[in-house]
């Protein structure tokens, strides 16, 4: 099988083109868990399958390194703009790509005949409990208790397309992301599980975010996360609609725009290509 090892900030994907590789395996959850272990496999937070779209330019599927499937993810999308674009998939720089979450646009941002970075727009918020989905009455989670074990949380929740937990904590560095982590994301409120962000605010423009990834664990970076963040931060009254999210190891613009859009800008790097053998 032919690859394409990507990163978006440090969240990596092992990424196909389906186009080429005719002869994948049925069970795709099983190669992803394989092909992405660390030790044993190429090593990444998920398989990234880019397929022929029936409405769009593409089509976009991602399964996380556990097997399971996500709906959208914005680090991926960024490195499949950037992958279509430069092996002439997708022959414009405005693009369409079917997710799991619907149709998002991508657009790569351009200096000099160079992908500089990549501008995505995530589509609007989804902000009512059952949209997220969670349990309990009809309205919007913001700034709302959860009992996790021996913690409580004050929590808002956003959909991307996917399922986000959003945590304002004093120190990120500070917190315990895999015992937290886990914790909120198989909370029985939530019964497709979450997507988990602690976030530091900074000022009223940028804030520092870790995330504990629904299906990866802890990962470098999250696209949806960020936008995830960036809406709860609002809603919270802690920044203007424009706001920086520092991560590991770069950061993401977003703008929430007078539309009710997220946009989303940042960088999108090849690591190497090649073939892993398929038993």
């Amino acid at each position: 099988m032919l690859f394409t090892k990507v990163h978006g900030l440090g969240n990596d994907f092992v990424l196909v083109n389906v186009n080429e590789e005719k002869n994948l395996p049925a069970d795709l959850a099983g190669l992803a868990v394989k092909v992405c272990h660390r030790h044993f496999g190429v090593g990444a937070d998920g398989l990234v399958l880019i397929k022929p779209g029936k409405e769009a330019d593409m089509a976009m599927q991602i399964i996380n390194s556990d097997g399971s499937e996500a709906e959208m993810c914005g680090n991926a999308i960024r490195c499949v703009a950037k992958y279509a674009y430069e092996r002439g998939i997708v022959r414009k720089t405005k693009m369409a790509v079917e997710t799991g979450a619907g149709i998002i646009v991508p657009e790569l941002v351009m200096e000099n005949d160079a992908i500089k970075a990549v501008r995505v727009d995530m589509g609007t918020p989804s902000l009512e409990r059952e949209r997220i989905p969670m349990t309990g009455p009809a309205g919007r989670v913001v700034n709302e208790p959860l009992a996790v074990g021996g913690d409580v949380f004050n929590i808002t929740t956003v959909s991307m397309g996917n399922p986000h937990c959003v945590i304002f904590v004093p120190e990120v560095d500070a917190v315990p992301l895999g015992n937290w982590g886990t914790g909120v994301e198989t909370h029985p409120v939530f019964p497709r599980k979450t997507n988990v962000e602690f976030v530091q605010v900074l000022n009223d423009k940028e804030v520092r975010m870790r995330v504990w990834e629904r299906g990866a664990g802890p990962t470098m970076a999250c696209g949806t996360g960020a936008c995830a963040t960036a809406v709860a931060a609002v809603l919270n009254g802690y920044t203007g609609r424009n706001v920086r999210v520092h991560l590991y190891a770069g950061a993401l613009d977003i703008e929430w725009a007078a539309d009710n859009h997220l946009y989303m800008t940042g960088p999108a790097e090849q690591v190497f290509v090649g073939d892993y053998p398929i038993e």
